[in-house]
């Protein structure tokens, strides 16, 4: 019986000493999905910087939506990515120019 009680103890003991790694890797694994969540979302967003103004733009809906008003009223429907730096430049003149109501964004 004294066997039974030492491998029952050990198994314990050994069961104690192994759980905290476990829920550890659990923890880790459910982070590293998170994580590539928000990189999924931020790889759906590009990023442009403006050198004149020295700052970052995110091209979300929002912007989008200026670039189309700024396409209208230049007449002309071309993709961002396709203009030339100039023209690039141009825009995120008008940009800074024509600011969203919440001037925190950019």
């Amino acid at each position: 019986m004294q066997r039974i009680y030492r491998y029952v103890g050990s198994f314990l003991l050994g069961a104690v000493l192994i759980a905290p790694t476990g829920l550890r890797a659990a923890l880790n694994r459910q982070d590293d999905r998170h994580q590539d969540d928000r990189q999924r979302e931020n790889e759906h967003q590009k990023r442009y910087y403006d050198r004149e103004h020295k700052d970052y733009h995110n091209w979300d809906d929002r912007e989008a939506s200026a670039y189309r008003n700024w396409q209208q009223e230049r007449h002309e429907n071309r993709d961002f990515s396709k203009l030339k730096a100039k023209e690039q430049s141009e825009y995120w003149k008008w940009r800074h120019e024509h600011p969203d109501d919440d001037r925190d964004r950019h």
